[in-house]
């Protein structure tokens, strides 16, 4: 399992002494996660470099040549690990953390998640080896260090590894930069309410109530702190979220934009066209195939 098919999604918990190390020259065709629990490591890929330590996480995009290993000095480095393919919302989360060369670092992750975190990777580990009731288990040790996921199981590993990165993306701080409504408290409870629930009708008079601002300073403390106007950053959110949605559930385009908040399906497809570059519709058959289409191309 040196070099990972593309299409597998393993998971697994390694806790190694030093000389510990991993090099692959052309890359994986998997991408690869790793959370740091405790120790160092020291991860390059691309030209960039990192050392990390416990509450850092590192994503490494496929097809670059990678290599990891216990960071001269340290004793040893405890880390969780996913090859996986993710899905596309994520690449929002992850692009304020690009390093460059396909290699991203969310670096200091608040202490307060780190025990969330762990145990969403944990939880990830024990779904690997779930089947439905009715199924006879396969007899695989929970307790191996890495397991290779598929079928339903799938899906339960990906969303706990999904759990784990949105904690992280959202509350570590890109290197040299500062958060969206760092230097606002009213600014952050706008961001807040907007990413709790997306598809409400949301509107800069009724964002600027909830924290006892006039619409016009809202308007201007919101733009000055994200880059964004508050009516953008509740667009982006409902496209994020409708995206979630076509990804997961077997609602019509006109039930998607109408849980997301958005007035029409035209105008719908339009702003998601426009941030994902492709309707919604072939949003969701790239990702979810007909099987009926399938058997009939493979008939």
């Amino acid at each position: 399992m040196s070099v990972p098919a593309a299409e597998l999604m393993i998971v697994g918990h390694y806790d190694k002494p030093a000389g510990y190390g991993t090099r692959r020259p052309a890359g994986s065709p998997s991408w690869l996660l790793m959370w740091t629990q405790a120790g160092a490591g020291l991860v390059a890929q691309g030209g960039a470099s990192a050392e990390v330590g416990a509450g850092d996480l590192v994503v490494l995009g496929p097809g670059v040549a990678q290599r990891y290993r216990v960071a001269p000095g340290a004793a040893r480095w405890r880390f969780w690990w996913v090859h996986f393919q993710p899905r596309p919302s994520w690449a929002a989360w992850l692009g304020p953390y690009a390093k460059g060369g396909g290699c991203h670092l969310v670096p200091g992750v608040p202490e307060g998640l780190h025990e969330r975190i762990d145990l969403a990777f944990g939880r990830a580990l024990r779904d690997a080896h779930w089947v439905p009731p009715a199924v006879p288990a396969a007899g695989r040790d929970p307790a191996t260090p890495a397991v290779v996921v598929g079928g339903p199981a799938r899906e339960l590993v990906l969303g706990a590894v999904e759990e784990a990165l949105v904690l992280a993306t959202a509350a570590a701080r890109p290197a040299g930069t500062r958060q969206p409504g760092e230097g606002d408290e009213r600014v952050r409870r706008v961001l807040a309410i907007i990413a709790a629930e997306p598809g409400a009708p949301h509107s800069v008079a009724s964002l600027a109530r909830a924290v006892a601002l006039s619409p016009s300073r809202l308007a201007h403390l919101f733009t000055a702190e994200t880059g964004r106007t508050p009516m953008q950053a509740v667009r982006q959110a409902r496209i994020r979220h409708a995206a979630g949605l076509l990804e997961v559930t077997d609602l019509d385009v006109g039930q998607v934009a109408a849980a997301s908040g958005f007035v029409s399906p035209f105008h719908f497809s339009r702003a998601f066209k426009r941030e994902y570059g492709l309707p919604p519709r072939d949003y969701r058959a790239r990702l979810r195939p007909d099987p009926a289409r399938r058997g009939r191309q493979a008939g």
